[in-house]
Order: structure tokens, then sequence, then C-alpha cells
């Protein structure tokens, strides 16, 4: 284990820190694997989401570092239990015992390497889900192609379209070229979302946006390009649920949620540009940070805010 992380280029950051003499890059992240939360998660999209829940692992480290970021201790923070590979395949297994529709990997970019040894030793004792990809959308193509198999499902964000406004935000001026570039490469190689006969995501692309306040035009310029880049077929994922946390708390302009019309400006953007796949969160559902972070979940358990309250625009066929 310890090659991949002699001198780590998982991110876009490529900061080169050789993880495995002990020292740690611009995400933080030691070489033993760190999980902070994992369990059955109800709150993402209906097709990951379904009847019995995603898998989801929450990983600690991030390689952003958002002002806003509702799960900032373990992101920023770096709290969490460090598990090794043989703890996480045993995460995954229990995920898998639980009846999980799939194994729902959040912010897994520092620790694929790791994660691929994991769900290797769950797939040998004979369990086997279908993996969710579930990032920012900073991430690197030349790593999403190396791990190719660890995203049969990618489920991914895409924030910020100016330079000025991923820089303020996220510390990643270069967050806009990276994230399209790695959403393009999504939507080439995985396709649109496919699910089984019940509904049920078994590979493909949903793709987030998470309106801000203040800076809708960022949203709405991302749906521009994705229209010219994707086509209509991709799902998206229309989010109003930003709650300010972190830095936010004591940032002006991003000490609020967003007003109604600033997330209307968005959606009547979509419909105009014939982007009805996918799912739209009622405004208002901002949540208090509490809630956000899981506070009054026992240990294990999965925090429920990160994604929750869609409703459908259209339906994803099989």
């Amino acid at each position: 284990m310890e090659e991949p992380f002699k001198k780590c280029d998982l991110c876009p950051r490529e900061c080169g820190a050789d993880r495995a003499a002990g020292r740690v890059g611009v995400c933080g992240a030691p070489a033993e694997l760190k999980v902070f939360r994992w369990g059955p998660h109800f709150g993402e999209e209906p097709p990951i989401s379904g009847t019995r829940g995603s898998g989801t692992v929450f990983f600690s480290h991030c390689p952003l570092g958002c002002l806003y970021c509702q799960n900032h201790p373990w992101t920023a923070g770096g709290r969490g239990e460090t598990v090794g590979v043989r703890g996480l395949a045993d995460i995954l297994r229990n995920l898998a015992g639980k009846g999980c529709h799939n194994w729902n990997l959040v912010t897994p970019e520092p620790w694929l390497p790791a994660i691929r040894e994991a769900v290797a030793l769950a797939r040998e004792s004979g369990v086997s889900l279908p993996t969710v990809c579930n990032t920012s959308g900073y991430a690197r193509v030349e790593t999403a192609a190396e791990y190719r198999d660890l995203s049969d499902v990618a489920l991914v964000d895409l924030r910020y379209a100016t330079a000025e406004c991923a820089r303020e935000a996220s510390r990643a001026p270069d967050y806009p070229d990276v994230a399209r570039r790695y959403v393009r490469w999504c939507c080439e190689t995985l396709g649109p979302l496919r699910t089984d006969a019940n509904g049920i995501a078994t590979g493909g692309t949903v793709v987030r946006l998470l309106v801000l306040p203040g800076r809708a035009e960022e949203a709405v310029r991302n749906l521009r390009w994705l229209r010219n880049a994707c086509g209509r077929e991709i799902p998206l994922s229309l989010m109003s649920q930003y709650t300010p946390a972190h830095a936010a708390l004591r940032t002006p302009g991003w000490n609020r949620t967003i007003l109604e019309e600033e997330f209307d400006r968005v959606t009547e953007e979509a419909a105009r540009l014939g982007l009805d796949e996918g799912w739209t969160q009622p405004w208002g559902t901002a949540t208090g940070d509490d809630e956000l972070l899981g506070a009054n979940m026992p240990p294990g358990e999965a925090p429920v805010g990160a994604s929750h309250g869609r409703e459908g625009r259209t339906s994803t066929t099989p």
C-alpha cells in the first residue's frame, strides 16, 4: 500500500506529498485509511437511495477547502477512525448485509488505492454492490480513468463557473476547468444514469448543482455549459439546501441561505434549456448544522442531511 502514496498526485492539487513516509499533503490525509461515519443513507437521489438506502461511507479529509463545508469536522478537521483496508472491507460487507443498494464512496480521492483493495477483499468474500463515486467534482481525469472500476455511478457536483468564485469559496481557482473536464469524462465514459427494473441505479452519471447565495449565475452558466457539452440525457440534481456552516458563518455574503428568486432563476434556466431529466430539491430545505453533521446519530451511522428532500422533474428510465 505504500507505493501509491509515495508521491501523491491523486487529486488536482498534485502536491507530491510522501504520505508513505508519514507526511501529509494539501488534503491532510495520511497513508492509513480513515473513515468518519458510515451506514445506510436515505437522503440521496431516489435511484441512489432506493428503498433500502445507499451504503454510504464518509471518508476523512478532502482536497478542497470550502468555507461553507457542512462536513468540516472530518473533511477539514480530519476527525475519523483509522480503519485501514481490512476495516473498510468489513464496513462494505456490513453495508451489503444491511441490504443497501450500493457502496457510496463520499470524497474518496485521497484514498482510492486503499479503497480499491478493500472493495476487492469484499468481493473476494462473495459480496458485491455497484460503486458510487460521490465527489465535489474536483477530480483528476487521469486518476478517474485509472480507478474506473470504482465508478459504476458518478454522483458529481458542478459548483462554480468562474475562477473568482472558486477561489473565494474553495481555495481552488482551477475548479471550473478541472470539474468541467471531469464531468465531461463522466458523461462520455459512464454515460447517462442507468437503472434496473426497480428504478435503482446500476451505472452512469448524475450531476449536482448546488445554488449558492448571491451566485445563481454560477449555476446558470454551468447549466448552459452542460447542455452544450453533455446534451440533455444526463440527469441533473438541482439543490437548494445551501446552509451556512464552518467559515461561511463569519463570511459576509455566504452567511445566509439562498433566496427563492435565486433558486427560481436556476430552475427556470434548466427548463428553458430542456434539461428536464433529474430532480429538483424544493426551495426552503436548508437545515441546521446539527442535522447536516448528523450530530444525534449513533456511532457508525451516516449523517442524514447531506442531500435530501428531492422531487422529480421527470423520471429517469431504465
